[in-house]
């Protein structure tokens, strides 16, 4: 008499990812429950272009491209910071509210919650960066990138916000409130505001000028504008890898490191 032959199980790593995917789609659903993510996905990054394209553009001189072609590459990358105390904010909520708890008492990856909140950040970001270049075109952002450019432009973008995410979900899990991890989230949400996303570096004091010169934002911004319309940005796209690579590898590692110690997991 033949035995029936137990089903092979999947491999881990095929578990793994469809827990993950699970996390995904449930991040992905509390941001269409959410009033105010809908608003800081959505309608923050166009009020924002809207509002520098109309109030300063007639304003600044930016040596070369219309403001509006300048300040889309800074709309982009300040969408991507505000987007951060939404996924610090979920992170601290779910460690709040007894939902990983509950995960733990499944057979399920670990680590599956905080790639949820990451990659729901970057797709709702891919979503505001749809946006943003969109209604760009309608108010006269006239790219000259080709292809290649482009490309090079989103995957630096893509880098920048996957860097971001890991970073606010490691803000959320040393957070020990809402309130908390909101406020550490604005040091992110402010930093793009210290650097050549509105205004040319060019025009600042000489201490000023230096710190926006040298810190980690400005080569995104650099580097995402001389792609996509043409201005000098010299070796900014290498400087953007070389601070966010590691930044993104070291927020990871330090992000998984602090929840399983702070879940016992």
């Amino acid at each position: 008499m033949s035995q029936a032959l137990a089903p092979k199980p999947y491999p881990e790593f095929v578990l793994a990812l469809g827990d993950c995917a699970v996390l995904v789609r449930r991040s992905m659903r509390h941001l269409t429950r959410n009033i105010d993510q809908i608003f800081q996905t959505v309608l923050l990054p166009i009020v924002l272009l809207l509002l520098f394209r109309y109030l300063f553009g007639g304003a600044v001189q930016t040596g070369g491209p219309s403001y509006v072609n300048y300040v889309i590459a800074g709309v982009l990358v300040l969408s991507v910071t505000f987007s951060a105390s939404a996924t610090a904010v979920g992170v601290t909520n779910d460690l709040q509210e007894g939902i990983v708890e509950r995960f733990r008492t499944m057979p399920m990856f670990s680590s599956a919650m905080l790639v949820g909140h990451v990659v729901s950040a970057v797709l709702r970001n891919g979503v505001s960066t749809a946006l943003v270049i969109g209604v760009g075109w309608l108010v006269g952002f006239r790219p000259s990138a080709g292809p290649g450019e482009w490309l090079a432009a989103l995957g630096i973008l893509l880098l920048f916000t996957t860097a971001i995410s890991w970073l606010a979900t490691l803000l959320g899990i040393l957070a020990r409130s809402v309130e908390g991890a909101n406020g550490l989230a604005m040091i992110v949400v402010f930093l793009p505001y210290a650097s050549s996303a509105l205004v040319p570096s060019e025009t600042m004091p000489s201490v000023l000028r230096a710190f926006v010169e040298h810190q980690p934002v400005t080569p995104v911004v650099d580097a995402v504008r001389g792609l996509l319309v043409g201005t000098p940005h010299g070796d900014s796209a290498w400087s953007a890898l070389a601070w966010w690579v590691p930044a993104l590898v070291l927020t990871a590692a330090l992000t998984i490191r602090h929840f399983r110690r702070r879940t016992n997991a």
